[in-house]
């Protein structure tokens, strides 16, 4: 099969293209990134001179270079990761958001049935969305395949326009997706604008950890490795026109989670217990804040066989050492454009 997976040199998308890429020999992965910020081919290294293996460099928005692509390599399957995905940039540039998220995957959807009309039984079309569609949850409750969508901020809104432009496609056309929604993801090669890489990074250069409001509230962490591997089995066991929510079954306050991060650091940096967390700063809450997110996972546990592999202190500990033995990679994403951007969010 030749296997299209967009938004493969960003930080789950690099995690899936790796998997696929060495699960699967007699597949060919090609590789449709747009190389903005988040996207980075330092992330593949490993896996670039593969024979199954090719990078692409466009955008989801250029409709006639997604044509062409599709015209020449007649791809069997998409697995769709591309998107911005960082609520406070979408509260700084909302139409980003719509233009990426929205339209962007409305021109793969209508070059894919394009392509494939008449010949729909052995394609599939995989869209990755995220849990916070779903809205905020109080103390109890879980998020389940059936929760009502309620999206609070401008990323959220243009994840569950998607997610409802490939469920009216599926209606309409018949058209064979698949979708699932993901907790808080962490690991490896997470560029440093997300709560987890940004302590870390900060904590190694000594800088304030800026905690939102009282630090209170919760999400739901997934290590990225074990995303991989429900992806890879929702694409080739999930059933047609289902969703699939995936969660690491893993609640944490954010302060509760930094105090943890700041003691593992002083421990793996060899420094005075508690000299980490006298960098937590108490910063301005952001606008339209979940209090909490918790996904229910029972069904592709039940229907897949899917479970987390690793606890969250195991795959935490994991994370941490792949940032301090790679401050190389470190380094050059955090340089330049990323740096303006940083300083105008926590000034």
């Amino acid at each position: 099969m030749n296997i299209l997976i967009t938004g493969g040199a960003g930080f789950i998308g690099s995690h899936v293209v790796r998997r696929f890429v060495t699960r699967y020999k007699e597949y060919h992965i090609f590789n449709l990134d747009a190389l903005t910020y988040a996207g980075n081919l330092e992330n593949l290294k490993d896996v670039e001179k593969a024979p199954n293996y090719t990078f692409l460099k466009g955008n989801i928005l250029d409709e006639n270079f997604i044509k062409s692509i599709f015209a020449k390599y007649n791809f069997d399957g998409v697995i769709h990761l591309a998107a911005e995905s960082h609520v406070d940039r979408s509260i700084t540039d909302p139409l980003a958001f719509v233009k990426t998220n929205v339209i962007g995957t409305v021109n793969l959807l209508n070059v894919s049935l394009d392509t494939w009309k008449g010949n729909l039984e052995h394609k599939r079309f995989y869209h990755i969305s995220t849990d916070e569609v779903y809205g905020a949850l109080g103390a109890e409750g879980f998020f389940t395949e059936v929760t009502p969508y309620d999206p609070n901020s401008p990323y959220s809104a243009s994840k569950a326009s998607s997610d409802h432009f490939i469920r009216a496609y599926g209606e309409t056309y018949q058209f064979p997706y698949v979708i699932t929604n993901c907790s808080n993801n962490y690991g490896p090669n997470h560029f440093p604008e997300k709560l987890i890489p940004l302590f870390i990074n900060n904590i190694i250069n000594n800088k304030p950890l800026p905690v939102y409001g009282d630090g209170n509230y919760t999400r739901d962490w997934l290590f990225v490795e074990d995303h991989a591997i429900a992806i890879d089995l929702v694409f080739h066991k999930g059933k047609n026109h289902e969703t699939y929510n995936i969660g690491g079954f893993n609640e944490w306050k954010n302060i509760d989670l930094v105090k943890l991060l700041c003691r593992l650091m002083d421990k793996k940096l060899n420094r005075k217990e508690g000299s980490s967390e006298k960098l937590i700063t108490y910063v301005k809450d952001r606008p339209g804040h979940d209090l909490r997110y918790a996904i229910d996972a029972t069904k592709i546990n039940k229907e897949l066989g899917w479970e987390p592999s690793v606890t969250f202190e195991e795959g935490l500990d994991k994370t941490i050492d792949w940032y301090l033995n790679n401050k190389e990679w470190l380094n050059n994403v955090t340089s330049g454009e990323y740096q303006k951007y940083y300083e105008s969010q926590y000034n």
